[in-house]
């Protein structure tokens, strides 16, 4: 069954609301998931893994992230193709077999491997969900909507760390690997169970070179989808800086790694309101406005810490307290962007929502690991060279922000 026609009319939608927001957000929470139940478990996987190389567990983030990033780019055009159930479908299988893979991996390498075709897998899922959401509503509403799957896909933070604790000490690190493949098992089943396809067959482009090379050329073609794109790039760097760095800070910097899953759900919860008020705002204000104060009020904090942690006048009982705020500050101020900045980039462009999905979820995510990792290498057990990157980051996107036409956002 397809819609014939997207409609920002709520008595409209295939289910209602709050299902269809709860099935998309728990889609786009594969990727949380299977990033954040990773990090407790780092040092274990380190020890029987990599005894001699420690720090090369990091890798199984990046390869993960770098196998989402290129699956994107396939991911969107098969959605345009053969529609966002399919898509999801063949995502779903390979996650559930990369993730066993990798549950009962004898080495890093193979796990690596895993990871990175795991990744590709969970391109299926997250361009899907974002192609519904562009395929049944339009501008702020679109935005507004994006707000509401954040919001419930920011739970996942919250518990996955604790989640992934626990399995670690009940059962071992790579019981992990088999709560990821029963989690993708759930999030696919209820999309198929309750949400009709929603790719309206005008929309469908068929899957030859020659159109994926005119959609491309499109997309480039339009300013505030580049400028969105390149803002939303350098956001992702920023939070991926702070999340691949964010283990080493709280157990060297803030002295908190045995409660480390703890205080990474806690800041999951604190900047997950971010993204209900933002639902609120951005019908007000809209999308353009909220991502520049976002910005200007991150880029400023975050450039007080670090001229705090670089001339070491931070009495050391106040460095966990406001080093915490900051980190905190992070994912707040990607809850006032990232949605909004994906809804400026997808409104020009509805009739090829998943090519362009694909291309701005994969110019992101690839592009800010690579700008991300050298970040999180930096790491000298200060606060200085994460700060330092987070500001030059913020000003830098800010000055992206600020050439989108406003007329469209």
């Amino acid at each position: 069954m397809t819609t014939t026609a997207p409609s920002n009319d709520t008595e409209q939608l295939p289910v209602r609301l709050p299902e269809l927001v709860g099935i998309l957000a728990m889609m786009s929470a594969t990727v949380a998931f299977s990033i954040d139940a990773m990090l407790p478990a780092f040092p274990q996987i380190g020890t029987e893994l990599s005894p001699d190389a420690p720090n090369r567990v990091q890798l199984i983030v990046a390869t993960f992230m770098v196998g989402l990033g290129l699956g994107t780019l396939v991911a969107g055009p098969l959605s345009d193709a053969f529609g966002r159930q399919r898509v999801a479908i063949y995502g779903t299988i390979l996650i559930v077999i990369c993730a066993l893979t990798a549950a009962f991996s004898p080495s890093l390498e193979l796990l690596l491997v895993a990871r990175f075709i795991q990744g590709l897998g969970s391109a299926g899922p997250r361009v899907a969900s974002m192609a519904i959401v562009r395929d049944l509503f339009r501008g702020r509403d679109m935005a507004r909507i994006m707000s509401f799957v954040i919001f419930v896909f920011t739970l996942a933070p919250v518990f996955a760390p604790t989640i992934g604790w626990a399995l670690t000490a009940g059962f071992g690190w790579r019981a992990i690997f088999v709560s990821f493949a029963i989690f993708t098992l759930i999030s696919t089943g209820w999309l198929l169970l309750r949400l009709p396809e929603t790719l309206n067959p005008a929309n469908v482009r068929p899957f030859r070179p020659a159109l994926l090379i005119s959609g491309a050329r499109e997309l480039v073609s339009v300013r505030n989808t580049l400028l969105a794109t390149g803002a939303q790039m350098l956001v992702f760097a920023i939070l991926m800086s702070a999340l691949m760095s964010s283990q080493q800070v709280f157990h060297v910097v803030f002295d908190q790694g045995a409660h480390f899953h703890l205080w990474f759900g806690l800041t999951a919860v604190l900047s997950a309101g971010a993204n209900l008020v933002n639902a609120k705002l951005v019908m007000r204000l809209g999308m353009k406005k909220l991502v520049i104060w976002a910005l200007i009020c991150e880029g400023l904090f975050t450039a007080l810490v670090l001229g705090l942690s670089a001339s070491d006048t931070l009495p050391p009982p106040w460095i966990f307290p406001l080093g915490f705020i900051w980190f905190t500050s992070v994912f707040y101020m990607a809850s006032f962007t990232i949605g909004n900045l994906t809804s400026i980039a997808m409104e020009p462009v509805g009739h090829m929502a998943g090519l362009a999905a694909s291309i701005i979820s994969a110019v992101a995510t690839v592009a800010g690991i690579a700008i991300a990792a050298p970040i999180g290498q930096a790491f000298n057990g200060t606060l200085v060279p994460l700060t330092l990157g987070v500001t030059l980051l913020c000003f830098a996107a800010l000055a992206l922000v600020r050439g989108i036409d406003d007329s469209e956002s």
